[in-house]
């Protein structure tokens, strides 16, 4: 007889708004929604959880992080497993690595490398093109953010990355054991799968999604986006979800570009996949990510996408098959891209059907079952260490 595995008591924790407009919080409903169906209870904590409304400065996540080891440690019974997003788990793992055992054991979450954070916005401070990483916020970055990521990692009982890149490094770098170290690769919900027909009488319409930073690449679709007008007479570049006002994104293009915008600052996560049904490409030229949820939703709604070489994307992505990769901070390829896309329908449709064809094996029911597993793992290995 096959013996059938307790349900689980999980709290799910990170240091970000619960809003469900993307991002580490839109991964964790997903995946707590899915594990609830498996069977399991879910508990949520976000920022307005521990801190409510308060304007908490600078120190915020340490402020949160404190908060939630306290709670954890009140309530140490009513979980079995502890899922805590970095660096929100790093004094709780400091706690139950010196001496206090018998709280619950903790599975760390890391969506994308701090090591390349540093590396890439380092380059992009030298040549001009990063707002807020001079030698200050540097030397802020590396004694007082980088600690609490490190110690969330040595501290967890097993840990598990939507990106390979991380998953190796979680392995190579910090010795995480393989058998509780996951790459665990982000789902997409069904109703992105959309029909789509690869019109090419109508001027192109391109789409970025995403706030608003300068380590998307931004300044990269500055440099190449007035190139694309004169090649491309009508085309459209709308910027949606930037969380930030419609005049900021203007006057970063300047008026010369004025004609060829257009801005949604907000899109309610239920009417995300219209937009993307009303876009012809995807351009997603990010320097830095983990694994961006809104690419896989775009290449699910069967557009042709452009994004660049680095982190989560080439996971997902082969080129020249089911999208377009291309070197990061490099606006001549971003310009090659666009143009072979806007003279071939065939491309875009072969890319768009290829794309949505190969999400079809990324959905949110395998990322629990996936993550599921890893529990079950790290609380037997951690009964055995208590035994």
């Amino acid at each position: 007889m096959t013996e059938v595995s307790p349900p689980l008591r999980i709290l799910v924790s990170a240091c970000v708004s619960r809003r469900r407009e993307g991002g580490v919080a839109a991964v964790i409903y997903n995946i707590g929604e899915e594990l609830k169906a498996r069977g399991h209870s879910v508990t949520y904590l976000f920022l307005e959880d521990l801190c409510g409304g308060a304007d908490l400065g600078r120190f915020h996540e340490l402020i949160f992080a404190h908060r939630l080891c306290q709670h954890i440690s009140r309530h140490r019974g009513d979980f079995s497993i502890v899922n805590l997003h970095a660096p929100a788990g790093f004094l709780y793992g400091l706690r139950r690595k010196f001496g206090h055992k018998n709280l619950p054991p903790c599975v760390m979450t890391l969506h994308g490398l701090e090591e390349r954070r540093v590396h890439v916005m380092s380059r992009e401070a030298r040549k001009g093109r990063a707002w807020n990483f001079a030698l200050k916020n540097r030397l802020w970055h590396r004694f007082y953010t980088f600690p609490r990521f490190r110690w969330s990692i040595r501290t967890a009982d097993g840990a598990h990355a939507c990106c390979r890149d991380t998953w190796n490094v979680l392995q190579l770098k910090y010795g995480l054991d393989a058998e509780t170290t996951a790459y665990i690769p982000h789902g997409v919900a069904s109703r992105f799968f959309i029909s789509r027909t690869y019109d090419s009488k109508r001027p192109l319409k391109l789409l970025y999604a995403g706030t608003w930073l300068d380590q998307r690449g931004i300044f990269y679709l500055r440099e190449a986006l007035p190139r694309l007008i004169s090649k491309l007479p009508g085309f459209t570049m709308t910027f949606a979800g930037c969380g930030c006002p419609p005049e900021q994104v203007r006057e970063f293009f300047g008026p010369e570009l004025s004609q060829a915008i257009e801005i949604v600052p907000v899109v309610p996560s239920q009417e995300m996949q219209e937009l993307f049904s009303t876009h012809d490409i995807f351009l997603f030229p990010s320097l830095l990510e983990g694994l961006p949820c809104v690419l896989l939703e775009a290449m699910a709604s069967g557009m042709p996408v452009v994004t660049t070489e680095t982190c989560g994307m080439p996971d997902i992505i082969e080129d020249g098959f089911t999208g377009l990769l291309i070197p990061p901070a490099d606006a001549p390829a971003i310009e090659r891209a666009v143009l072979k896309l806007a003279g071939s329908q065939e491309l875009r449709r072969n890319l768009g059907g290829a794309a949505q064809q190969s999400m079809k094996r990324y959905t949110w029911e395998r990322s629990a079952a996936l993550l599921e597993s890893l529990f079950f793992r790290v609380i037997e290995k951690n009964s055995q260490t208590r035994t």
